[in-house]
């Protein structure tokens, strides 16, 4: 994206800001929070959020940011609230413009951020992806917003997608392997099995819910006699890529980060690996007044 003038986007980390999350004298400066926490006061946020704005130089747009539900929801976004430094427009997960001077975000601290920009005809989007999400297809169905509102073709987008956890380190439950199953029919691929099947199961039985006992564990009497479920990780980075390739965004036009979030706490803010007590990060896209 960085070939495209006409735009301003970015990805937040961590540092350095307004915010003290560790309370203790040991803690060195501040911390980056772009989210409204119950830890973190208003106005560092909005600190926060002035000196991002900044450092991405869009100091005349207005901030339009989202109450996210992991959802699928997509707004057409024409114009932001009177307070858009901490006032999000409406409820959830994905915004699309043509409108100048207006900057799209979407708050992660481990979700998946997609940032798409259409070159011919100046449009964007801004998508917070979690699990629930990116079963939704919520990336896929941004693109076809696109081109319901604006006359997106997919081979016109570039999409850039940031950090988030990686498959090292987000587990799940079989019951979210199972549903990605029954959506995609490559799901297998974006699945790891770090610590074995029980009852002679194999990976795709797993998957499919299938196979000796698969959910054993959801009947037992009384709960916890057993041992727990088998878990398995998700790579939600490459189920989203797969959307955007097979909503017919070209390969060439898609980058993702290869950094984890919860791998690279001293950088980013993993709401998994900090136990929920953590930051949140913006990712922005819009088009220059």
């Amino acid at each position: 994206m960085a070939r495209l003038p006409w735009a301003i986007h970015g990805f937040s980390t961590r540092s350095i800001g307004a915010s003290h999350l560790d309370k203790s004298p040991r803690c060195r400066g501040g911390i980056l929070n772009l989210g409204f926490t119950e830890w973190d006061t208003r106005e560092a946020v909005q600190a926060n959020r002035k000196a991002f704005l900044q450092a991405l130089g869009a100091d005349g747009m207005k901030l339009v940011t989202l109450k996210q539900i992991h959802s699928d929801a997509i707004h057409l976004t024409n114009e932001a609230p009177a307070n858009s430094l901490s006032v999000p427009a409406c409820s959830g997960d994905a915004l699309i413009t043509r409108t100048r001077g207006l900057l799209l975000a979407v708050q992660t601290a481990d979700c998946v951020p997609i940032l798409l920009a259409d070159q011919k005809l100046h449009a964007v989007a801004a998508i917070h992806a979690g699990w629930r999400g990116t079963l939704a297809r919520i990336v896929a169905k941004s693109v076809g917003r696109m081109n319901m509102e604006f006359g997106t073709r997919p081979q016109d987008l570039v999409a850039a997608i940031g950090p988030a956890i990686g498959r090292c380190s987000y587990e799940v439950g079989p019951e979210v392997a199972q549903a990605f199953a029954g959506q995609f029919p490559n799901a297998r691929d974006w699945f790891d099995f770090p610590h074995g099947l029980r009852d002679g199961q194999t990976d795709d039985q797993f998957i499919a819910g299938e196979g000796p006992n698969p959910l054993k564990w959801l009947s037992m009497m009384p709960p916890g006699h057993d041992a727990p479920p088998p878990s398995v990780n998700l790579d939600l980075i490459a189920a989203n890529r797969w959307q955007l390739l097979d909503a017919g965004v070209p390969a060439k036009n898609i980058v993702a980060s290869n950094l984890c979030t919860a791998c690279n706490t001293g950088t980013l803010f993993s709401h998994r690996r900090e136990n929920g007590r953590t930051g949140r990060m913006l990712a922005t896209i819009g088009l220059r007044p």
